[in-house]
């Protein structure tokens, strides 16, 4: 199928197992971590989808495939919309976000995806931002950008609109939770618009899907996730910024935070982050400095490296010893694979059973439990 493309936003090539990808992402209870295994497992899309109604019925479960009509259905509203499929494990995939454990196996992409070839950093903030705190995101965007970083948010209002505006003409990625087609919140539809035709709009979710609460937070690990380092401009303690900003620190990212008043709730998560380690930012100068530190090879997420191991054991012998060591408590898989004395690789199939046969649930920074 041929997709969408002109001189500035390239050529791009689709999988010729896209519906099988899509398909097999879209299965009920197939998130990115179980996605990936299952590919590492069975080698393509189609296999796996090939293998899955035998894994569940061991657990004596039903699992519904994604049916091949809805995923060619996705594949015909690109047109529609303007946007580019990007699937993990192809050259088009940004290298950054593929190094992370949780990475979405598909991307929707509108606008300039040449973008995601670029150095990145993410300004995120509060939507209720005061004046000097939208001030300070401008700045920050405009001296950024002329300094060639791409500057990634998440198109709320307040600090990310900011910080968006402010980089139009030197490149800004926009990371919503719904459809690439669906502008949230819906007073930023421009806004959108003039990311799509000067910058890039990318998209997790399906054309036309209305965000949902739960879709939030794992836009945020996308942006996080795209960004050399991530910087909090105004943010309460509990806010979505410093959930974004403490998946960059588990991704071995720069986090980085503008400090304010401590009379002034917004500031709370900023001065928090500082007070733990984060750096502290005054201008662009300390932005770039920080980010020259890094090694330029992000640091694998817990739970993928795979060290040396001992050999293979019996697979009944490793389901064994893997259920002895799980309980209801979630627990670290580096901590499974260490207690089990068996190879990752061995472990990673054992809880991948596991979860297909619904006796497994994943949680938050690569751990596992009972269900």
């Amino acid at each position: 199928m041929s997709l969408p493309a002109d001189a500035r936003k390239g050529t791009f090539i689709v999988p010729a197992d896209a519906i099988a990808r899509i398909r097999l992402i879209r299965t009920d209870s197939i998130g990115p971590v179980t996605y990936r295994q299952l590919i590492a497992r069975f080698g393509t899309a189609q296999a796996a989808l090939d293998a899955l109604p035998d894994l569940a019925r061991r657990g004596n479960r039903s699992l519904s495939l994604c049916p091949a009509s809805a995923a060619e259905a996705e594949l015909a509203a690109l047109p529609r919309i303007g946007a580019q499929l990007l699937f993990l494990g192809t050259p088009d995939y940004p290298a950054l976000l593929a190094h992370t454990e949780t990475a979405p196996p598909v991307l929707y992409a509108r606008g300039d995806v040449a973008l995601l070839e670029r150095p990145a950093v993410a300004i995120v903030g509060a939507r209720n931002a005061s004046a000097a705190g939208m001030r300070f995101a401008r700045a920050l965007a405009i001296d950024l950008g002329a300094a060639e970083q791409v500057i990634v948010s998440g198109l709320a209002r307040g600090i990310d609109a900011a910080a968006h505006a402010a980089a139009l003409s030197t490149g800004t990625i926009a990371v919503v939770a719904g459809g690439a087609d669906v502008p949230y919140p819906p007073d930023h539809a421009d806004l959108m618009a003039q990311i799509a035709e000067a910058g890039l709009v990318v998209a997790e979710q399906p054309p036309g899907v209305e965000p949902q609460a739960r879709h939030f937070p794992r836009r945020n690990r996308i942006i996080a996730g795209l960004s050399a380092g991530t910087i909090v401009v105004e943010g309460a303690a509990k806010s979505g910024s410093l959930i974004t900003a403490r998946l960059a620190a588990e991704l071995g990212r720069e986090v980085m935070a503008v400090p304010g008043s401590p009379l002034d709730p917004r500031a709370g998560g900023c001065n928090q982050l500082i007070r733990e380690g984060a750096t502290l930012v005054r201008d662009a100068a300390d932005v770039l400095e920080a980010l020259s530190t890094l090694s330029g090879e992000p640091r694998l997420p817990l739970g993928m490296a795979e060290p040396a191991a001992p050999a293979l054991v019996a697979p009944e012998s490793a389901r064994v010893t893997v259920l002895a060591l799980l309980s209801p408590t979630p627990v670290p898989v580096d901590d499974l694979v260490r207690q089990s004395a068996l190879p990752a690789a061995q472990v990673a199939s054992v809880l991948l059973d596991l979860e297909l046969e619904g006796a497994l649930v994943r949680h938050a920074g690569a751990r596992v439990a009972l269900a």
